[in-house]
């Protein structure tokens, strides 16, 4: 932000520490109103016709802005990606403790990408992959909800998985 003797406007539209519009003033007048009071001269709508400037405490504003951004820090939710593999051919049990895996990881509130690597010859039946995937995706289908659909890259064809959105 250009402050006081940082700010190259001509004329600004000034606007004083209790939010009343003051008019648009000389840049030097307005800097002089600031010293008057003890304040800084904020541009604060740089792009404005005049530039629109406040008189306030700036090193008061940048703390509270601080304060703002480490609040909105502090209360937002990382959703990290959890992966799960499995095989065209794998059997019921092994599907069932995968299943409980993601289970586990989208109840914690994470993605879960469950992917199907495709070896050697394996890779010409890919609808067997297809029906495994969509199979998971009907198990968790209480909990998670398909965010991408099955879909193939290289030797591989995986299908993300989110949280449901609570109602």
């Amino acid at each position: 932000m250009m402050v006081n003797d940082g700010i190259r406007a001509r004329e600004v539209r000034l606007i004083d520490s209790e939010g009343e519009q003051l008019g648009v003033k000389s840049t030097r007048e307005a800097l002089e109103i600031a010293a008057n009071s003890e304040l800084d001269l904020v541009l604060v709508a740089p792009n404005a016709k005049p530039p629109v400037a406040r008189i306030m405490d700036y090193g008061k504003y940048r703390y509270e802005m601080q304060r703002k951004e480490r609040a909105a820090r502090k209360n937002q939710k990382v959703v990290s990606v959890k992966e799960i593999r499995l095989s065209p051919t794998i059997d019921t049990h092994d599907f069932d403790t995968k299943g409980r895996q993601a289970r586990k990881f989208i109840q914690n509130g994470d993605k879960v990408k469950v992917s199907i690597r495709f070896r050697g010859r394996a890779i010409t039946h890919k609808s067997i992959g297809r029906d495994v995937l969509e199979r998971m995706a009907e198990e968790l289908a209480d909990v998670a909800q398909v965010e991408s659909k099955a879909k193939m890259e290289g030797r591989s064809m995986f299908l993300m998985l989110a949280p449901k959105a609570e109602q």
